[in-house]
């Protein structure tokens, strides 16, 4: 295994990094780019772009946005309402994973950035029969929630004859370097399927006899026919392909500008991203580890060394203290899918890459290489002081977890 000089990811990593013949990996290669190109002409092009999109009727909204209760959202519609000068139609995809913080932040988003707002909420239990599936399928929880995030705009844009969909990071832009900011990626069903979806359509889901699962269970995570989209003319763009992204100093903006909430994470230090969701920094990171030996915190480090905002012994101390921390919400989710502790963990174990786990003598999983990051090196030439991102005094710890009836939750 090969790691990065600079970051701290390996050549493990699922979505194929690669690291060249100096020990430096795709990602941070292409982050050199943050540093080179001229933002402001890179932001003028865009403004070219989005100008052709404007509804000059004023009978249909410019274009769609994306949004949850966290990460890049609030950002986002600054960007494409106040300074793009666009009018956004909002929609967003209910994870049934919700937080207080979340609900809250979509609900001030929306108040505070006078949008309209539109959502999908599956029925629970065809979310639950799918999550069983993909669970026991392909080791994932959280299989939905991707799916519909990034199939819901989509249609919508069809339906409502909206052709411009703008998003904010492609990860495989920031995160990896699959890609350089110059090759201006658009959003893709084909990328979609292959990463964010680990190679399964909502298709590819329906088995009758074993899961019970349907066409009609899956329909709303079906991708629009190619004839659709073609018709309405719809694209999706990234803004991180037009501006220089910095996801931290763009949450402290927003923070201060329009009072988004924070929240304690429980496997990383980034109290600003995911905060909508009790599971994605906690079990549905767990199982990263478990499938592919690296967790969040992994990436958030990483992050915060390439912007300069940490040194590399900081991101690899912090990487001790949250990587194999056991996940908080394990029971919560088990009442709610309906199986048992013991249940989730005999059909996750299945999915252990051997690379990265073994059993001792009494049978007991083992992290192989807790030593790893004690392997990597340091470099000192970063910044020599890393401040803790902002706890907002109205973050709070996750809902209630004896209460599952909430309105609007999508709690069952």
């Amino acid at each position: 295994m090969k790691y990065c000089k600079r970051c701290l990811y390996t050549d493990a990593h699922p979505l194929y990094l690669v690291i060249d013949d100096d020990g430096v990996c795709s990602g941070c290669r292409v982050h050199e780019e943050k540093n080179t190109l001229d933002w402001s002409k890179r932001f003028e092009k865009l403004k070219s772009i989005v100008a052709s999109y404007k509804n000059q009727s004023g009978t249909n909204y410019d274009c769609i946005v994306p949004v949850s209760g966290a990460r890049d959202s609030y950002f986002i519609v600054h960007i494409v309402k106040y300074v793009l000068g666009l009018n956004p139609l909002l929609v967003t995809y209910n994870k049934h994973y919700n937080t207080t913080v979340g609900y809250r932040n979509l609900s001030n988003l929306k108040i505070k950035l006078d949008c309209d707002v539109m959502s999908l909420t599956v029925n629970p239990e065809k979310v639950k029969k799918i999550t069983r599936a993909t669970l026991r399928r392909f080791g994932s929880i959280y299989w939905h929630c991707i799916a519909g995030q990034t199939v819901y705009p989509v249609q919508m844009a069809v339906k409502l004859k909206i052709p411009l969909i703008i998003w904010g990071v492609h990860q495989g832009i920031d995160q990896v370097g699959m890609y350089s900011h110059l090759d201006e990626v658009e959003m893709t069903r084909k990328y979609r399927k292959e990463h964010d979806l680990m190679g399964y359509e909502a298709e590819d889901l329906i088995d009758k006899e074993f899961d019970n699962i349907t066409e009609e269970t899956v329909r709303p995570f079906i991708y629009p026919d190619d004839r659709e989209i073609e018709n309405v003319g719809v694209r999706g763009i990234y803004l991180n392909n037009f501006m220089r992204w910095d996801s931290r100093l763009q949450h402290e903006e927003m923070i201060t500008r329009y009072g988004y909430e924070t929240i304690y994470q429980a496997r990383t230090f980034d109290t600003y991203n995911d905060v909508d969701c009790w599971i994605y920094s906690d079990l549905h990171d767990y199982i990263k580890l478990i499938k592919h030996g690296y967790g969040k915190v992994v990436d958030h480090a990483s992050r915060e060394i390439r912007l300069g905002n940490m040194t590399r012994e900081t991101g690899i101390e912090l990487v001790k203290k949250y990587l194999l921390k056991k996940p908080e919400n394990l029971p919560l989710f088990t009442k709610w899918l309906g199986i048992t502790e013991n249940s989730f963990y005999y059909i996750i174990d299945q999915f252990r890459n051997p690379q990265f786990w073994e059993r001792d003598d009494n049978y007991n999983w083992v992290y192989k290489f807790t030593h790893y990051i004690q392997e990597i090196g340091l470099n000192k030439n970063m910044t020599e002081s890393f401040k803790d991102f902002w706890l907002t005094p109205q973050g709070i710890s996750y809902d209630d977890s004896t209460n599952f009836i909430i309105i609007g939750k999508g709690y069952k």
